[in-house]
């Protein structure tokens, strides 16, 4: 009998263990291609990228990181696949699973990949819901071990929105044992629904009222946009709730000597963060964005091939 399909639809649906082999492997990875050598283990394959949420990063990541590895890509909107005229996402999904050999799906609510993962013959990833965005995560722990080590036992601050990537920071901190700390406006919180793991708490993250108070000693201090897609209505709201969350060089020297700045992006400079900080020496947020590409590339091929020598 064939093993079960594995899919990446949260950081919670793999081990500790499992993100220790993956993190090592998007190193070799990174190296081989920084060398200009050939990394054609997914010669053949076929991944459909899915996007029903615009997209730059996660849709040039993918797209050069398969093309990269030997194989090929099929790229889908809502605008011109059936999906936009309310085919069930179960008969897509069957459709298309008997195409492909792995699908990457950036959507609305998390229940819509979770419906198409139920239905697919191949691996499925979650290139981002409302709920959860786990690749980026994953870029961002493999960015600050590229620069600073281990993340075992750091300090990560979060300041801003409790949006899917505070949630996916709080899987993270429970699974590789680091200190997450969350700071967002009054009614931003995390949801402590969405912040678990395998269906218990999340563990190894608190809040904070004060941003400044969770910035003290921080190894890493990241951010995103105060208004994520699909929230565009609450604009206004939000920028004048958010005023005090901007991250600042005041935030920033309070955080460690050599603490690092990420910031999924797109940014807007002036609001969640300043052109001092993103465009500043702390800042690591480009190399964060190629390393999407870098890590996704190790997760394609192991959810096709599992672990390689």
């Amino acid at each position: 009998m064939s093993a079960p399909i594995k899919h990446y639809l949260q950081f919670a649906d793999f081990t500790a263990e499992e993100y220790a082999y993956l993190l090592q492997r998007a190193a070799l990875i990174k190296r081989k291609f920084k060398a200009y050598e050939k990394h054609h283990t997914l010669h053949d394959r076929t991944l459909a990228m899915i996007f029903e949420k615009a997209s730059t990063r996660t849709r040039v990541s993918f797209e050069a990181g398969m093309y990269q590895m030997g194989g090929s890509v099929v790229h889908l909107t809502s605008g011109d696949s059936q999906l936009g005229r309310s085919e069930p996402i179960e008969d897509t999904a069957r459709v298309i699973s008997r195409m492909t050999d792995i699908v990457m799906i950036r959507t609305f609510e998390q229940a819509r990949i979770a419906r198409f993962a139920e239905f697919s013959r191949v691996p499925v990833i979650n290139g981002l819901t409302n709920e959860y965005h786990p690749c980026q995560i994953l870029a961002d722990v493999f960015t600050y071990i590229e620069h600073r080590g281990s993340i075992a036992g750091k300090t990560v601050a979060w300041i801003g929105d409790g949006n899917n990537m505070a949630n996916t920071w709080a899987q993270a901190a429970s699974l590789l044992d680091f200190e997450l700390r969350v700071s967002t406006p009054r009614g931003y919180e995390v949801d402590s629904q969405l912040a678990t793991l395998n269906g218990a708490p999340a563990k190894g993250w608190q809040s904070f009222a004060d941003p400044r108070e969770a910035c003290a000693g921080a190894d890493l201090v990241t951010t995103d946009v105060w208004t994520s897609m699909g929230y565009e209505a609450e604009n206004e709201a939000r920028r004048k709730a958010f005023a005090e969350w901007c991250v600042d060089a005041d935030m920033m020297a309070a955080a460690r000597p050599d603490a690092l700045f990420m910031h999924c992006l797109p940014a807007h400079r002036g609001e969640e963060v300043t052109a001092e900080v993103i465009d500043g020496p702390q800042s690591v947020v480009w190399d964060e964005a190629e390393n999407r590409m870098h890590v996704q590339k190790a997760l394609l091929e192991y959810l096709l091939l599992g672990r390689l020598d």
